[in-house]
């Protein structure tokens, strides 16, 4: 099968990690496939060498410039699938499958990695009105997509995976030397970017209480994003610059979520979190939020802890509870590698994609008419 897929992120977050390891596995087993990708961002650098790449930047969701010249690639190249893999790559591709006015039309299929409800603005409406099927992240984004309006036929759950081979060979990284932490000090981690629904302010705000209990516990939150200058202000206002580190967006942060004693996400929404699948594979212990997609990775008291989201006194309770039982996060940890093993391999992800692939190939294509009631 011959599939083009397109990302237009500058940045590297957890979603351009899933669709390097999709285009890398689909070529590894034989199918033709190129990346669309900005020419200066961070997806294309690690792509390069290792797949097709045809660079295209795209400056916007209604782009006419960028998606012209991908009208052009696909009159060219005609893939028999197109894979939007974010919001504003499903408007280029949509744009650019009307320029093109190919016969038969590829189908189109996109990644929904969010469990955000989409809009409802008459370009969004459209755009999303030419999608063949939506593969989403988790069965909770394709229930919001159900409950939008998109018809259960056209959605399928493909969950996130990860490259296991990559993290069992990763070297890990010694965080305390590092960031010149005390020798021996316990070390809760997070790795998220600093945006509003990946929650940091409730895991500072929990750090001020379990430093009460365990004094020289240490948090290192790594990431960037638009609240570090409000994360930072709301660490020096509770006093806890001492426990509290912003380490930044890190390249290496899987050999340094290897020293984490304990691994926390603290999202108020999440469609998946493959940073818990990393942490997973890494054996860490893991306190996540009960919210979106992650009760479907992390199986309570089990595999790890979920706690409400927005709730520090509880998130709080179970860092000081399992910081306290080394041999509970030892267990959750072998129990969590276990199950990443088993459920969440990026051959499993692959498998899954194909299934989904197949499917919309055999599917008739839809028409505008055809869907009264699907939104952004």
């Amino acid at each position: 099968m011959f599939t083009l897929h397109v990302d237009t992120a500058q940045s590297w977050r957890g979603g351009q990690n899933q669709v390097l390891l999709t285009v890398r596995g689909l070529k590894n087993l034989g199918h033709r496939t190129i990346l669309v990708a900005q020419p200066n961002g961070e997806l294309l650098r690690r792509a390069t060498g290792r797949v097709d790449l045809i660079p295209i930047a795209s400056s916007g969701e209604i782009d006419l410039r960028a998606a012209w010249r991908l009208a052009r690639a696909l009159k060219r190249l005609r893939p028999e699938v197109i894979q939007a893999h974010d919001a504003q790559g499903v408007a280029m591709v949509a744009l650019a499958r009307s320029l093109a006015r190919l016969n038969p039309q590829p189908k189109f299929v996109m990644s929904r990695r969010v469990d955000f409800h989409i809009r409802r603005n008459a370009f969004s409406r459209w755009k999303y009105s030419q999608v063949d099927r939506f593969l989403c992240a988790s069965e909770a984004i394709r229930l919001m997509l159900i409950e939008d309006g998109v018809s259960p036929e056209q959605t399928a759950t493909v969950h996130e995976g990860i490259d296991l081979r990559k993290v069992a060979n990763c070297q890990g990284l010694d965080l305390h030397r590092e960031f010149r932490l005390p020798k021996g000090v316990p070390i809760v981690g997070n790795v998220a970017a600093l945006v509003p629904h990946k929650g940091q302010q409730f895991l500072i705000e929990a750090a001020a209480i379990v430093v009460t209990q365990i004094p020289d516990v240490r948090f290192v939150i790594l990431g960037a994003g638009e609240l570090e200058s409000q994360l930072r202000k709301q660490i020096a206002k509770l006093k806890i610059d001492r426990n509290v580190l912003l380490g930044g967006f890190r390249p290496d942060v899987l050999s340094l979520q290897k020293s984490f004693d304990l691994f926390v996400l603290s999202s108020i929404t999440e469609g998946l979190g493959t940073t818990l699948l990393d942490a997973m594979a890494l054996s860490r212990p893991i306190i996540a939020t009960r919210t979106g997609g992650i009760p479907e990775v992390i199986i309570d008291g089990k595999t790890g802890l979920l706690v409400p989201p927005r709730d520090a006194q509880s998130l709080a309770s179970a860092i000081v509870a399992l910081l306290r039982d080394p041999g509970r996060r030892a267990r959750l940890g072998t129990e969590a590698s276990l199950r990443a093993e088993k459920q969440f391999s990026s051959e499993q992800m692959i498998k899954q994609t194909l299934e989904a692939y197949s499917r919309s190939v055999d599917m008739p294509l839809l028409k505008d008419t055809d869907h009264p009631n699907v939104p952004d």
